[in-house]
C-alpha cells in the first residue's frame, strides 16, 4: 500500500507549498491520518546552514532542536510531532514505515512528521547535518515498531495537540491549515 499525495491550492500563497502524504497504518507503525508535509529547497541557508533552520524554527516555536543525521532504524514517535531540517548533505529516507515511501532529501529541505509517522535512514552523504524540532508538547521518545509499541501508540498518537506554528511559515502556515483540516 502506498502513500496518498494531496495537493491542496489553499497553500499555493506560500513561497514554496509543501508536497502532502498520508501513509497508512501497517499495523506495527501507526503513521498517521495528518499529512506528512514535505517542503522542498524552502530554507536558503546562507554562511550557517544549521543556525538558519535552527533560527527559523525557533522564531516559529518549535524547540528541543538536535544536529545529527537520521537514524538508520525504522522507528517513530508516538508523543511528538518533528520537523527535519537538512543543513548539509543529501539523505535517502524512507517515511511512512516498511511498506512507505522513499524521498530524497537536500540541503535547504523540511519534511514535517505528524506524530506516529516511520521513518528511516536508508542512505546518506558524509557531510549530512540535520536540525531536528518539536512543538511545545511532550518530550520526543523514540519507538521502535513492535506489536506492545503499536498498541499503546494508537491511543497516544490521537492525544497529540495540534502545533500552533508551522515550523517554515508560522501561524498562518500551511501545516496549521492542512492538519486543522484534517482532524476535522
Amino acid at each position: 500500500m502506498t502513500a496518498t499525495y494531496n495537493s491542496d491550492p489553499s497553500t499555493s500563497s506560500f513561497r514554496t507549498a509543501p508536497a502532502s502524504f498520508v501513509f497508512p497504518d501497517d499495523g506495527l507503525v501507526p503513521n498517521s491520518p495528518l499529512p506528512f508535509l514535505l517542503y522542498k529547497g524552502v530554507i536558503d541557508p546562507g554562511d550557517d546552514p544549521a543556525k538558519a533552520i535552527e533560527g527559523l524554527f525557533g522564531a516559529n516555536g518549535w524547540g528541543q532542536m538536535w544536529r545529527n543525521g537520521v537514524y538508520d532504524y525504522l522507528h517513530y514517535h508516538a508523543t511528538v510531532h518533528e520537523a527535519l531540517g537538512v543543513a548539509r548533505g543529501h539523505a535517502l529516507v524512507r517515511f511512512g514505515g516498511s511498506h512507505g515511501e522513499d524521498f530524497e532529501l537536500r540541503k535547504g529541505d523540511v519534511a514535517i512528521l505528524p506524530a506516529g509517522t516511520g521513518h528511516q535512514c536508508l542512505s546518506a552523504s558524509d557531510d549530512l547535518v540535520v536540525v531536528g524540532a518539536y512543538p511545545p508538547v511532550a518530550p520526543m521518545q523514540v519507538t521502535r515498531p513492535t506489536p506492545e509499541n503499536y498498541r499503546l501508540a494508537v491511543r497516544v498518537i490521537p492525544q497529540v495537540a495540534l502545533p500552533e506554528s508551522d515550523p517554515v511559515y508560522g501561524p498562518e502556515g500551511p501545516l496549521v491549515q492542512l492538519w486543522k483540516k484534517s482532524r476535522r
